[in-house]
């Protein structure tokens, strides 16, 4: 486990600390709100964050200027967990906001793609096209309520469908086209959704994938779809004269003169519906609010990340990452954002992200720890380009190892400050990352976000500082989910996050609060996959693998390594007087990635005698992976619940030959 250091390894310059937003911020509450204590301190405002969330939440509604258009009764109505009732009696949108701050002729949206080719989407021009796809949307039968989901890769379509479904009040899901329809279509067809939007491919690596035959499969899992708007990304002719339903190219809904005109919705009205990896089953979908995703992404991009008017944004993400929302979410601020068409590190050029973000002037740079890890391994040095404008590099999907932060103030700029976050789907934001007046300690994230009242539990439940405990939150947050989609009582919302501390969040991962006020991350403490910051199910990829002949059964894990890699293995057993060749391997390769994802191949493939289950049949996945780090047996898992306990010791070994095999 990592232990936390005591001398930071980087510390805010006093003058540029003073003049960010969250400083600024932190002067404007004490005046207003009559705070004594000196808030322009991180200690003393996260304090009062989390001790007055009304008075907290409601001045971050009185400084970013909410545009309500009816006002809300009070801050908090009901604190407990679940079912914290925010703001209520405001109506607002998500989108007027996402749109009211841009300059018309400044770039709102820069897309850019591993060719090193990009364009401009104005303020102006933004508005327009999100007015004519409105207008399309509501044409085509969408109302309040009703669902708009996109097969799209990361680039300006995406946000413009986006928006355009947020201002009609519209609920809107998106997935990237690595996904195998049948992935898109068991989250998409939970939502019966009125109108898909989809591209005709993406790029990756130097390759362009034609997604139209995909989006053909898809678009007949989803019986209830009245309309396909079909963006032409590469070019490609229409779609097949079998589609199943009316095919609108998005030309035709982009040119429209209208005027923009965004529903007021209640502030829990659902804005997005995000979905959980599907480790166990169905991916689950996560219902988000206009009004919370509204005041928790002002907080988090306007005061942690001090984005405002001049600023620019590049993050490396895919459409089905919570990244992508935040990404969006940066024109809230009234901040450039830039969308990625691409490998982060395609052959052709491995250092595009840096070429680009010295070309553009990026002033907050994102990223996940493998890419900092894998550039620093090839010898790429993002020194060669002019990165004068970056200030910050963001990084998050999964712990950063404090080997990496000297390479990048050796690389990137001393002056420049490496913020390591750590949130989740589940609430859309983060839980603990940085600030522009916090200092840095290597491997370890600065401190607890702002209206985050997080804990660490041991096993009694008691909080603990310098000790490794389950990541807890206890009081509410404003975009927790609001509810999972079907599920109407909300017993699989409780049973999610909070079955183990009654009225209290549970997230699943493993981390150390630190008596100098950090936070360090371990892990996940449940079997989501977590390559590069791309979540995915092993469910996903134990399905695509157990279709093959050869294969009786299989299981996938993701184990993050104390070095900060992650090695992801698949344990597959052999159907009877078949053999694990080269060949078999690289059916097993070819099946994930077309069937469930090309971001998780698995580093190795190995012949195991059986996978261990529980005695009522589920795999023990948790076990495996803990077992595989090294976790003592007695610690993991009691071989009386297990079908086969024999295995327990067999799964042990492997991970202690893996471990004298990178030390060897």
């Amino acid at each position: 486990m990592t232990t936390p250091h005591a001398t930071p390894f980087w510390t805010p310059d006093p003058e540029s600390a003073g003049r960010s937003r969250i400083a600024d911020f932190g002067r404007w509450a004490a005046e207003q709100r009559g705070v004594e204590a000196d808030l322009r301190d991180y200690t003393a405002l996260h304090r009062w964050s989390v001790t007055d969330l009304e008075g907290f939440w409601g001045a971050v509604w009185e400084y970013f200027h909410i545009d309500a258009d009816t006002p809300y009764e009070r801050v908090l109505a009901e604190e407990t967990m679940p079912g914290a009732r925010w703001f209520p009696g405001a109506t607002l949108n998500y989108a007027h906001h996402a749109l009211r701050n841009l300059a018309d002729d400044d770039p709102a949206i820069i897309a850019l793609d591993e060719t090193g080719s990009g364009y401009e989407v104005t303020g102006k021009r933004l508005r327009s096209q999100v007015a004519s796809v409105a207008a399309t949307l509501r044409d085509l039968g969408v109302g309040q309520g009703d669902r708009v989901v996109g097969y799209l890769p990361n680039t300006p379509h995406a946000i413009v469908a986006f928006l355009a479904a947020a201002s009609l009040g519209a609920v809107w899901s998106v997935c990237g086209q690595d996904y195998a329809p049948q992935a898109a279509a068991d989250r998409f067809g939970q939502l019966e959704p009125t109108v898909l939007i989809a591209a005709d491919g993406y790029l990756f690596n130097a390759t362009t994938y034609d997604r139209r035959e995909a989006t053909l499969e898809l678009a007949r899992a989803l019986p209830t779809l009245k309309a396909t708007v079909l963006v032409g990304h590469l070019g490609l002719p229409g779609l097949s004269s079998n589609y199943p339903s009316l095919v609108l190219p998005w030309e035709e809904a982009t040119t429209r003169t209208e005027e923009l005109a965004c529903t007021p919705v209640p502030f829990d009205h659902p804005l997005w519906v995000l979905f959980s990896s599907g480790t166990t089953g169905l991916p689950k979908g996560i219902v988000h609010g206009h009004g919370g995703v509204l005041v928790e992404h002002l907080k988090t991009l306007g005061l942690h990340s001090d984005l405002g008017p001049g600023d620019r944004l590049l993050w490396y993400t895919t459409t089905h990452w919570m990244m992508w929302n935040l990404v969006v979410s940066t024109l809230l601020t009234g901040a450039t954002t830039c969308t990625y068409d691409g490998s982060p590190a395609p052959l052709t050029q491995p250092d595009i992200l840096w070429d680009l973000a010295a070309r553009h002037r990026v002033t907050l740079f994102g990223t996940s720890p493998q890419y900092l890890l894998g550039m620093a391994k090839f010898g790429i040095d993002p020194a060669a380009h002019d990165l004068s404008a970056v200030r910050a590099i963001g990084c998050t999907g999964s712990a950063l190892p404090a080997s990496a932060y000297p390479w990048v103030r050796d690389h990137v700029g001393e002056r420049v400050q490496l913020v390591s976050t750590s949130g989740g789907t589940d609430i859309a934001s983060g839980f603990a990352g940085g600030a522009p007046t916090l200092p840095v300690w290597a491997g370890e994230l600065s401190a607890p976000c702002l209206g985050v009242a997080l804990a660490a539990y041991d096993e009694e439940g008691v909080p603990v500082v310098d000790q490794v405990g389950e990541l807890v939150v206890t009081r509410p947050m404003p975009s927790m989910p609001l509810r999972f989609w079907n599920d109407p009582d909300g017993t699989r919302y409780h049973d999610a996050y909070f079955s183990t501390y009654e009225g209290v969040w549970r997230h699943g991962d493993w981390i150390t609060l630190t008596s100098h006020g950090s936070v360090i991350v371990h892990g996940r403490s449940d079997s989501t996959l977590n390559r590069n910051g791309v979540r995915l199910g092993s469910a996903d990829i134990h399905d695509v693998v157990e279709r093959l002949p050869e294969i009786t059964e299989a299981l996938v894990i993701g184990a993050e390594e104390p070095d900060g890699g992650y090695w992801m293995p698949l344990f597959v057993v052999l159907a009877a007087g078949r053999e694990l060749d080269d060949a078999l391997r690289e059916r097993i390769r070819e099946a994930v990635r077309t069937g469930a994802s090309p971001r998780h191949v698995p580093d190795e493939i190995i012949e195991v005698p059986a996978i261990p289950h529980t005695r009522t049949g589920k795999k023990l996945e948790v076990p495996v992976k803990r077992l595989l780090q090294g976790a003592p047996v007695e610690q993991v898992v009691n071989p009386a619940t297990v079908d086969y306990p024999e295995l327990i010791a067999f799964y042990a070994r492997l991970g202690a030959d893996r471990r004298a095999q990178r030390h060897g």
